[in-house]
Order: C-alpha cells, then sequence, then structure tokens
C-alpha cells in the first residue's frame, strides 16, 4: 500500500501520474531533471512511493537514434511505466487556432497541481468543438480568469519584453517548460482575463514536448 495523503483522500482511485518529453536523436531528453522534479514533487504530495533511480534507468534504457515522444507512468503502488511513439516537430511558421471553452475549472481541486491521467474536464472541453477547427481550447476557472490549454501553458506577450502566463492559483498546471521560462525571467505569472487575449502583441501556448507555439484566437 502506497503512504497515507491527505491530498489524496476523497481523489478517485487508479489514476496515474505522468509526464511527456521529447527524447532527441542524440538521446538527450530536454528538461529530463525537471521532469523528474515534477514528478517526485507530484509522489511525495499524492503519496505515491518513486524510485527515481528506477525511473532515470528506464529513461536511459531507450534504444535508437530517432525522436520520440516518451511518456513516463507512475502508478499509485510506485510501478514506472514508459511508452514511446516517433515525433515530428511542427513545420516553421506553425500558428495553433485557439478557442475559450464553456468548460470551467475548479482551480481549488489539489489534483490541479500535478500531472495525471485524470483528464475528464479537458476531454470535455475539447469536445465543444471540431478537432478539425481548433487546435487547443483555453479553460477558465470559476472566477473567468484565464487559466490553461487541455494540453499547453498559456502565455501572453504584451510587448514589454516578458511572457504573461496564469498563475498556478489560477488553475494552471505548473508546466515544466513554464517553470524553466519562470526562472529565466522570460516569463511571469499574471492573472488574465479572455480581453487581455484581444489586447496582447501575440499570443502562444506551450508544453515541454513541443516547445511554444505561436496562437491566434479564432472563437470566444
Amino acid at each position: 500500500m502506497p503512504p497515507e495523503s491527505a491530498l489524496r483522500d476523497g481523489q478517485p482511485a487508479g489514476y496515474t501520474l505522468i509526464e511527456t518529453m521529447r527524447r532527441e536523436a542524440d538521446r538527450t531528453i530536454p528538461r529530463r531533471a525537471r521532469h523528474l522534479d515534477r514528478m517526485a514533487h507530484s509522489a511525495v504530495a499524492l503519496g505515491f512511493p518513486f524510485d527515481r533511480q528506477g525511473a532515470e534507468k528506464v529513461l536511459g534504457g531507450i534504444g535508437g537514434n530517432e525522436t520520440l515522444r516518451v511518456r513516463l507512468d507512475l502508478s499509485t503502488n510506485g510501478r514506472i511505466g514508459l511508452t514511446t511513439a516517433p515525433f515530428a516537430g511542427l513545420p516553421q511558421g506553425t500558428i495553433w487556432r485557439l478557442a475559450i471553452g464553456r468548460t470551467r475549472l475548479d482551480a481549488a481541486d489539489p489534483l490541479r497541481r500535478h500531472k495525471t491521467d485524470s483528464r475528464a474536464v479537458y476531454a470535455e472541453a475539447r469536445g465543444e468543438f471540431p478537432a478539425d477547427a481548433i487546435d487547443e481550447v483555453v479553460l477558465l476557472n470559476g472566477d473567468g480568469e484565464l487559466a490553461e490549454g487541455t494540453i499547453t501553458n498559456l502565455f501572453v506577450d504584451f510587448g514589454d519584453g516578458v511572457l504573461a502566463t496564469p498563475p498556478v492559483e489560477a488553475g494552471a498546471l505548473p508546466g515544466v517548460l513554464r517553470a524553466e521560462l519562470l526562472d529565466q525571467g522570460k516569463a511571469v505569472e499574471a492573472r488574465l482575463l479572455p480581453s487581455d487575449i484581444g489586447r496582447a502583441r501575440a499570443v502562444f501556448v506551450g508544453n515541454s514536448l513541443r516547445g511554444l507555439i505561436a496562437a491566434r484566437l479564432e472563437s470566444e
């Protein structure tokens, strides 16, 4: 049995922690330590046993010389799983089409602070729009503030040289790319409303797998 966790009390059983990474052709994984740091932090908070050395060994055992999408899973019993698939980056100049969903995030839900496979709210938001019309759906929290995308964090450029991104308290997942940009001083946390997208010089969404992606709002 995993250690007891007050945070896990009342949460549905059976979910797993997940980290999605890009394994380059030279076998390096960008932000690898940050991914494992986040998994370790979530494991402690949720009461999951986590063998970090075991996870490192699993990642180090990935063979081949192609670029891969890598997903590391951690079950409640401490079992580490790995899946990989070929990965191709987006063509240069790609602009993702954004929509703001009607589905709202509960920013007070403690699981919002951890990346898990509990994704019903994101699936609901994606289901509001035809898959061929929208590339990413941005969710609001209960106060109507921008929180995050279904698979990305949101970044807004107001022209001052630093990207603004919603804080964790607004419902944003503490993304790995997001954390790196904050630590580098390239982004700052800011409470954002949908109207802020309209006055922005540029909008981006991003995650550690794909990096920053230019985006534009198609509908509200």
